[in-house]
């Protein structure tokens, strides 16, 4: 690795040791189904995702609630002094980005086959406090 490179990578791992962020990998729902609930949260206070997340009958929204939840308590942990209800977290930047993909055989008329695709998703949700 050239010394740019590294000195970019450390740049990179020092801002990311600034922001609380969780990770969800291969969750089995497919990226269309999940951005259909991560887009009505994007940008909102971190309480009314949570109640909303809650409330919303699709299956995706219960993956989404406890990555939230996790947000919240890597947020608690590099801000050791300071409480979620006095600092005004925003769900800053959810992004869903397709995963693997689970490549099947359905049997079909006349010996032919059609292709299943069971697609799964990576989620990133980035807490922050709204300036």
């Amino acid at each position: 690795m050239g010394a740019r490179k590294r000195i970019k990578a450390e740049q990179i791992k020092e801002q990311n040791k600034q922001i609380a962020f969780a990770r969800l990998n291969n969750s089995p729902i497919a990226p269309r189904k999940m951005r259909l609930v991560a887009d009505l949260i994007r940008g909102l206070e971190v309480n009314k995702a949570l109640n909303i997340l809650q409330h919303n009958a699709k299956d995706a929204s219960t993956s989404l609630e406890k990555l939230l939840r996790s947000a919240l308590a890597n947020w608690e942990q590099k801000n050791e002094g300071k409480s979620i209800e006095e600092e005004n977290l925003v769900v800053k930047t959810i992004q869903v980005d397709g995963g693997t993909m689970l490549k099947r055989i359905q049997p079909a008329p006349q010996g032919r086959a059609h292709r299943i695709r069971k697609r799964s998703n990576h989620v990133t949700i980035i807490v922050d406090s709204a300036i």
